[in-house]
């Protein structure tokens, strides 16, 4: 559904009034096309005096052909800053020094980065001042505008030639509507294979589950240009929108209900070869104040959104199914971090997705494979378009990019967690909310 207020604004006399008038407007945000590079203008990095990331930093720009400034004057595309030399609260002040200077620099749809060390663990002063890089970063991103990104990846020691498949998704046009999150890069779970970034799933299979719509179907899409072969899965009342999305995929198809109790065997039966991804997309919304909520109500939501992920998450593991360096990727929602009026059922469901992620990354680590998960805002599907007109439009407004955001979005991250080089990204939450201004 096209957004007609960021149309209007974004016209040469709506800009004028929207000016006057203090209106947002929100700035169009560049996209990732087929084919196009990692990054479209020069990086510029900095760092901290002593900082122990900036080698790997220097690795990964010049494996993706990232330029760097031409003179301290120009223009840049992205800046990317290694802060986990700061180790005192007094040593903040570094990001002062790079930031001031330069921020004014970066170009619309631009993208800033900061890398840390995890604090868990570390000394209390050290752990005070890497913590603190979390509100900079969340307030950077909330007052730069015109599109521009800007994340917190924490780097765990060991881990500094992990940085690749983050960076070039972070610095890309495919991180689009993500901004203000804090991402953690740990140990590697497997060997990180050499890949064609231009098909960085080839030869992988990727089960996708609720596949024949909105952002089921966005992400089919994306896998499969990726190079992954698909399995979609839906209800059989879906059965033509599914069918029509897997022919124009090439792709096989299961139908059933994720919440029969033989529905774990027979998706477990239909992967008998393996499996490389699993993406729990299927969901629904059965909205109404918990004073209102029906046992029924509750517990249909509760199965589909959480309980028949966990069955399935089981059964291919208890069979050994997912392969080596696999995936496991789960859609949340922001309602699951910040709760929603009228949403007690939904955001339970939610919250325990993360809480499943959260709880299954050490096992999973154990058997060299990952799972993360995304959590979407506002993202322009068929059930928001149907929201009455003063939702619809806060959605769309209370994020530091005043715009919703398209099922792409979903899809691309959902696709750097799968990609076998994120080997080292595990037990992460995403939010793909264009920095929602609600919840962490």
């Amino acid at each position: 559904m096209s957004d007609r207020y960021a149309q209007a604004v974004n016209s040469a006399p709506g800009r004028l009034i929207a000016s006057r008038l203090g209106l947002p407007r929100p700035a169009r945000l560049d996209r990732y096309q087929a084919g196009s590079p990692v990054i479209s203008g020069p990086v510029l990095a900095g760092a901290a005096p002593g900082g122990r990331l900036a080698a790997a930093i220097d690795r990964a720009l010049d494996s993706f052909g990232a330029t760097r400034p031409s003179d301290e004057q120009s223009k840049v595309k992205a800046l990317v800053f290694d802060a986990s030399a700061i180790s005192d609260s007094t040593r903040l002040v570094e990001l002062q020094h790079f930031f001031h200077p330069n921020v004014r620099r970066v170009q619309s749809s631009g993208r800033i980065v900061v890398l840390g060390t995890p604090p868990q663990g570390l000394p209390a002063r050290q752990a005070t001042a890497q913590r603190a890089l979390e509100g900079f970063t969340r307030s950077l991103g909330k007052e730069i505008g015109r599109g521009i990104t800007v994340q917190l990846v924490y780097v765990a020691d060991g881990s500094e030639d992990q940085l690749d498949s983050t960076l070039r998704f972070l610095l890309s046009p495919r991180s689009a509507y993500v901004s203000g999150q804090v991402i953690r890069i740990g140990a590697p779970v497997s060997d990180t294979p050499r890949i064609d970034w231009q098909k960085p799933l080839e030869g992988k299979t990727a089960l996708v589950t609720g596949a024949s719509r909105g952002i089921g179907e966005a992400i089919a899409q994306t896998l499969h240009r990726d190079g992954a072969k698909l399995v979609l899965l839906d209800v059989p009342a879906l059965s033509e929108d599914l069918t029509q999305v897997a022919d124009r995929l090439d792709a096989e198809t299961i139908e059933l209900d994720i919440t029969d109790a033989e529905a774990p065997a027979k998706i477990a039966g239909h992967l008998a070869g393996g499996i490389d991804i699993v993406v729990h997309n299927a969901g629904v919304t059965r909205d109404r104040t918990i004073a209102k909520m029906p046992e029924e109500r509750w517990s249909s939501l509760m199965e589909i959104n959480l309980s028949s992920e966990e069955r399935i998450n089981d059964e291919l593991l208890a069979k050994n199914l997912l392969r080596e360096n696999g995936r496991i990727v789960c859609v949340s929602s922001m309602s699951g971090i910040a709760g929603n009026s009228g949403q007690t059922n939904y955001a339970t469901s939610k919250a325990g997705v993360i809480g499943m992620v959260q709880a299954l990354a050490p096992e999973l680590a154990e058997r060299h494979a990952t799972i993360n998960a995304v959590a979407p805002g506002f993202i322009e599907t068929q059930m928001t378009a149907k929201m009455p007109i003063p939702i619809r439009e806060a959605g769309r407004r209370m994020n530091s990019m005043s715009q919703g955001g398209l099922p792409v979005d979903v899809a691309e991250t959902i696709a750097w967690f799968a990609s076998p080089a994120s080997t080292a990204v595990n037990g992460n939450v995403v939010r793909v909310c264009g920095q929602s201004l609600l919840g962490a």
